[in-house]
């Protein structure tokens, strides 16, 4: 099967028919309202949708026999179901869904532990071993968890992880789908849920030096930014291989006085660089098409990061504005005719739901649900339309209906969401 980022970030000309709109929703929150959901209706249609993911990935997909072809990731693959489960656990408390988080899992592990290219959360066996220490914590398996938690830390002994400078493509990219900032994602998700230090700051902050290191290695030649990466030649400003993504990362760490700058400023450049007209930001450096409004690329996680830069850094009120104008982006934007976490409506809602944490207003909440209430009543019959990935990814967790089932989870509590695999 073919990776997202191979169909969704190396060719920038076929992403702009992707995020052809679908509408526009009027911007009276109480047409908002009007279309919102009851938490009741949310929580059917959400434990239907995971129900469904499962069917179609776990047992009528064959997950259950682990081939050579399967997909073992969170991004697109089987993993991204587990995922669910767990989601749906922690809204639900039903047990089937941790016990099955866990056995599928266990197939992805048996997977993944062949393929030694990545070792991301979304992309590689960062996030097997991450997800399955989590559920086994929850599961109260010691033995489990600490059979994971070995394995993620002999992944974090790979050599390039903390090696410096990487510019042009060669070593370990940098990116959050596929690089070090990836790995450092799935590190601060145990940390999160297993406490500080599960994965110890002697192991991680050489690997943040690195980025950063790298991060102005690739500036040298661009005194008016700090901080920047390529990833295949191309200097990517979302979230999936772009600076969105990898900034997020960073903001999660305590960095140095000099660092914390070089973080600032580089945010500072991409509000800089906005188009004047829309207020969007390029899909990547001195790209002068405004088409994509996504988590990929675009204002979508621009919102994000900058509402994050903005929690980090409290006294610099021009994040926190900047992340207010991504979300107006968003909005004014309307539906893209995508349904998914990267490209597609869910992702675009999880913009109003990082804003509403931010905020406290009602007004974003409001928009999230209204972009939830459209993917109620439309999302089946959108999951192909133009999908580039075709059946295969339609109930994945970042092209398909499960980033979908998440949402709705999420918008049961949404002083409690966070965008899966992105936001913690």
């Amino acid at each position: 099967m073919s990776s997202v980022v191979e169909l969704a970030a190396s060719k920038e000309s076929h992403e702009e028919g992707n995020n052809e709109r679908l509408g526009m929703l009027n911007m009276d929150p109480t047409v908002a309202n009007n279309l919102s959901l009851s938490a009741d209706t949310l929580l059917k249609a959400a434990i239907a949708l995971k129900d469904q993911v499962v069917e179609v990935t776990w047992k009528e997909g064959g997950g259950s026999c682990a081939g050579s072809g399967m997909d073992p990731t969170v991004n697109t693959g089987l993993l991204g179901t587990a995922f669910t489960c767990l989601r749906s656990y922690e809204v639900t408390g039903n047990q089937q869904d941790l016990l099955l988080s866990a056995k599928i899992v266990d197939t992805c592990a048996s997977v993944a532990r062949a393929s030694t290219r990545h070792v991301t959360f979304l992309c590689g066996r960062g996030g097997v071993y991450s997800l399955g220490a989590v559920v086994a914590n929850y599961m109260g398996d010691r033995q489990r968890l600490n059979f994971f938690l070995n394995q993620f830390l002999e992944v974090a002994q790979e050599r390039a992880l903390p090696v410096g400078p990487e510019e042009g493509g060669f070593g370990m990219s940098y990116d959050l789908l596929y690089g070090r900032a990836g790995f450092l994602w799935a590190a601060l998700f145990l940390n999160k849920h297993l406490g500080k230090e599960t994965v110890p700051s002697d192991v991680l902050m050489p690997i943040i030096d690195a980025i950063l290191a790298g991060g102005r290695t690739g500036a040298s030649d661009h005194p008016a930014c700090p901080l920047m990466y390529r990833w295949h030649g191309t200097r990517y400003w979302g979230a999936a291989n772009g600076l969105a993504g990898i900034l997020h990362v960073l903001l999660h760490f305590p960095l140095s006085e000099n660092d914390a700058e070089d973080v600032k400023g580089t945010l500072r450049y991409m509000m800089s660089n906005r188009f004047p007209h829309s207020g969007n930001y390029p899909s990547s450096e001195g790209n002068p098409r405004d088409k994509l409004v996504q988590w990929s690329h675009g204002a979508t996680s621009m919102a994000i990061t900058l509402a994050k830069a903005s929690q980090v850094y409290p006294s610099e009120r021009e994040f926190r504005d900047a992340a207010i104008e991504a979300g107006e982006v968003v909005w004014k934007n309307g539906l893209v005719k995508k349904v998914g976490l990267a490209d597609g409506v869910a992702g675009n809602a999880y913009a109003f739901l990082s804003l509403y944490r931010l905020t406290g207003e009602t007004i974003y909440e409001e928009r999230a649900k209204a972009f939830a209430s459209f993917l109620y009543h439309n999302a089946r019959k959108l999951v192909n339309v133009g999908h580039a990935c075709g059946a295969d990814h339609a109930y994945s967790l970042f092209q398909g209906l499960a980033g979908t089932a998440c949402l709705w989870f999420d918008l049961l509590e949404p002083q409690n969401s966070k965008f899966p695999g992105f936001e913690l």
